[in-house]
């Protein structure tokens, strides 16, 4: 069946067709490495990952070509710096470091290619340039702006009109503008800040122009499918797409536009302005990184998603119960084709509630089979899962889980030799107490043929 996709231009699902099949390209907005990344951005990380995933099993590995950018130079790196007295590269390539390994944690494979938008500047300068002899941006003290009326089409993507474009936060009016809603392009750098020498002076590059140019660079004026959270529609994406139409003679940034949803902390939706950030580095050190993106997409991407530690409760019990029954099987690293019903679910727009339920059906299937018919039912189950990103733990493991300040595995382990002594003894208060001790930290004895296994709840 087709890949179809909802495509956030045309407002509507949209039939999936790379320009080239043989060179599929995807471009998604990665992190402003200053700080920790919130749970809200790693839900974009894990939603076009899974996408990354599906594609890479419909076109073939070397097929498709995902590139994910690092902004390294930016007025928050830029405060952050002074807040701290430590430089900039020191910031942005240990925040960079930490957000590759979080979202490692969160099964999120390395993109193709990781551009940085500090070894991009030259081409940054050549495409202003462009933009100028154009008509499309102009100079003006110091800075160097995008004339939103040199597009047309400006708005059409976030649907945004020209009074909410001004009203917006994000939307700088200063008096050297001819428009209100012109952008920046290039800004004057002082002594103290870091900067580029240009034509228009020493500066840095706007954060819009960066992604624009990162694209070209890495992937082609046009790619396939642009990716990104909701609140990048405007004007980051808008701006974007401005840039580039006019810097390429009007050859479209993106063939499809793809946006996933806000997260909601109740009523309010997930915000560093209203101090509801909830960071991903934080949730890691108290969950598996499995019940994480099991929890980001236990809903449909384009749906907002009610965060909460009851999401996350529920979604490791669910994960639990796979685990269990794939306990029964050799743990193997290799991945068969999954089942053609469950890729159908996520190429109907990554259609994750229907492919979650698709894994339970396989489970419930296989729990009514012996033998070798209920191993083979088993490994299907265990590789619909890894489509998905899950399920590449060793069972024993995952119930075992991390150690979270109480015993560690080794502790656990001598402590299970000592009462299985005290048992032989016939000192059962001992053995009681040992049971005790390890239940208070969440331990679970669990007494069987071949000894005592443990597992944490």
């Amino acid at each position: 069946m087709p890949l179809t996709i909802y495509d956030t231009m045309a407002r509507e699902k949209r039939i999936f067709e790379p320009a080239d099949p043989n060179r599929l390209t995807l471009y998604v907005c990665g992190p402003t490495v200053y700080s920790y990344a919130h749970i809200g951005n790693a839900r974009a990380a894990v939603v076009f990952d899974l996408l990354f995933r599906l594609l890479r099993h419909r076109y073939g590995v070397a097929n498709v070509v995902y590139a994910r950018n690092i902004t390294d130079i930016d007025d928050k790196i830029i405060k952050a710096s002074q807040e701290t007295d430590e430089p900039i590269g020191a910031i942005t390539e240990n925040f960079a470091r930490v957000y590759r390994e979080d979202m490692s944690a969160l099964g999120v494979l390395p993109p193709s290619v990781e551009p940085k938008a500090t070894a991009h500047i030259s081409a940054m300068i050549e495409m202003i340039d462009a933009l100028i002899e154009k008509g499309a941006a102009y100079a003006a003290d110091g800075h160097v702006l995008f004339a939103i009326d040199a597009f047309g089409e400006y708005g059409r993507l976030s649907g945004v009109d020209r009074d909410e474009m001004l009203a917006g936060a994000r939307v700088e009016v200063a008096p050297y503008k001819k428009n209100p809603a012109d952008f920046v392009l290039w800004k004057p750098s002082i002594e103290s800040e870091p900067g580029w020498e240009s034509p228009w002076g020493r500066g840095r590059p706007g954060w819009h122009l960066e992604c624009s140019v990162m694209i070209e660079s890495e992937l082609g004026p046009t790619i396939d499918i642009h990716g990104g959270g909701q609140d990048l529609r405007f004007p980051h994406h808008e701006n974007e797409i401005a840039q580039s139409a006019c810097a390429h003679d009007g050859a479209p940034l993106a063939r499809y536009w793809m946006h996933n949803g806000f997260l909601r902390m109740g009523s309010d939706k997930m915000s560093k302005s209203l101090g509801n950030i909830v960071l991903a580095h934080d949730l890691l050190d108290e969950w598996h990184g499995e019940v994480i993106r099991w929890a980001l997409l236990s809903a449909h991407y384009r749906q907002p998603l009610e965060w909460n530690e009851e999401l996350l409760r529920q979604s490791k019990k669910q994960l639990d119960r796979f685990y269990r029954a794939l306990n029964e099987i050799e743990f193997s690293a290799d991945q068969c084709a999954p089942p053609a019903s469950l890729v159908a679910a996520l190429e109907d727009d990554l259609n994750t509630p229907e492919a979650i339920a698709g894994l339970h059906e396989l489970r419930d299937i296989a729990s009514q089979m012996e033998g070798a018919a209920r191993v083979n039912a088993l490994s299907k189950l265990r590789d619909a899962g890894r489509l998905l990103g899950f399920f590449n733990v060793e069972p024993a493991d995952w119930f075992k889980g991390a150690d979270k300040g109480g015993p560690n595995a080794a502790e656990i382990d001598a402590l299970l030799i000592e009462r299985a002594e005290a048992r032989i003894a016939r000192d059962f208060n001992r053995a009681d107490e040992i049971r005790e001790q390890l239940a208070a930290h969440g331990i679970v004895i669990e007494d069987g043929p071949n000894g005592a296994t443990w597992r944490r709840e």
